[in-house]
C-alpha cells in the first residue's frame, strides 16, 4: 500500500517544487515529514502550505554541519528515521566552455557532496528496513544542451546509490534513484525564462517529449511515494525515469 503512517520521513529541498509536492504528499500519507532548506521564510510558508504537523530545519546542504545537526535533531525529536529523500538541487545552464570554477563547484557541493554526506550521517539513525530516495536526472543518462556540469553532478549522486544499495542490504534499507525530465515548478524562473518566455518554453518542450507535455511535481511526488513506501518494498537499486518517455528519444 502507498501509505507512510507513523513513518519518519525527511526531505531536502522540502521547501519548493518536486520536494514541497513530496512533502505535502508524504504528510498526507500519515508521515512525520521534516523538510530542510536554506530560507527561513520559505520554509516557513512551506510548513504551512504541508501541515500535518510537518517541521523544517534550515541549513546548507553543502555544508557538513547541517547534515548531522538535522540527523541528530529529527533522531532526537522522533527516534529514529524510516524516509529520507535528498532531493536539494541546483541548476545552472552553461555551455561548457563557459563554466567557471565556481560554477562546478556550486554544482557539486550541492548536487552531489550534499548528497553524500547528507546519506552518510542520516543511515546511523534510521531504522532497518527504511528508504533512501535520492533525486537525479534525465541529464544524467541523456546528453542535453548546456547541462555539463549539473549532469555530471547528478550522474555521481546515482552512482553513489547503486552503490548503496549494496553496502546497506543487511540492513534492508532501500536505495533508489528518482530521474525527473522537465517538470514545471518554480526552476523556470530561476533558469532566467519570463513570464512572457513560458508559453513557447513549454511548448517547445512538449515537443521533445512523446507524452507531449511537461511533468508536474505532483507527478514526481507519486513516484516518490511509491519507491519510499511499501508500494515499493521490492524496489531496490532502480533508476526510475519519470520523463514522459523523453529518455527514448
Amino acid at each position: 500500500m502507498s501509505t507512510l503512517e507513523g513513518k519518519v520521513a525527511v526531505i531536502t529541498g522540502g521547501n519548493s517544487g518536486i520536494g514541497k509536492a513530496t512533502a505535502k504528499l508524504f504528510a498526507k500519507k500519515g508521515a512525520q515529514v521534516v523538510i530542510t532548506g536554506r530560507r527561513k521564510e520559505v520554509l516557513e510558508q512551506a510548513v504551512k502550505e504541508i501541515g500535518f504537523g510537518a517541521i523544517s530545519i534550515q541549513g546548507d546542504v553543502a555544508e557538513l554541519s547541517h547534515h548531522q545537526a538535522v540527523a541528530s535533531e529529527v533522531a532526537k525529536r522522533f527516534g529514529k528515521i524510516d524516509v529520507y529523500v535528498a532531493n536539494a538541487g541546483v541548476i545552472d545552464l552553461k555551455p561548457f566552455a563557459a563554466i567557471t570554477e565556481a560554477d562546478y563547484d556550486r554544482h557539486f557541493a550541492i548536487n552531489t557532496k550534499g548528497v553524500f554526506f547528507g546519506v552518510q550521517a542520516i543511515v546511523p539513525h534510521m531504522n532497518d528496513g527504511g528508504s533512501i530516495t535520492i533525486t537525479s536526472s534525465l541529464a544524467a543518462t541523456k546528453v542535453l544542451p548546456n547541462h555539463t556540469a549539473y549532469a555530471g553532478s547528478k550522474a555521481a549522486s546515482a552512482a553513489f546509490a547503486k552503490n548503496w544499495a549494496i553496502e546497506l542490504k543487511a540492513r534492508r534499507i532501500r536505495v533508489n534513484i528518482l530521474s525527473p525530465g522537465p517538470t514545471d515548478t518554480e526552476i523556470l524562473g530561476k533558469l532566467g525564462i519570463s513570464d512572457a518566455e513560458r508559453g513557447p518554453f513549454l511548448e517547445h518542450m512538449a515537443n521533445t517529449i512523446p507524452a507531449g507535455r511537461l511533468g508536474t511535481s505532483d507527478e514526481l511526488a507519486e513516484a516518490a511515494l511509491f519507491l519510499a513506501s511499501d508500494a515499493g518494498r521490492f524496489v531496490n537499486g532502480i533508476e526510475l525515469h519519470v520523463d514522459g518517455g523523453m529518455s527514448l528519444i
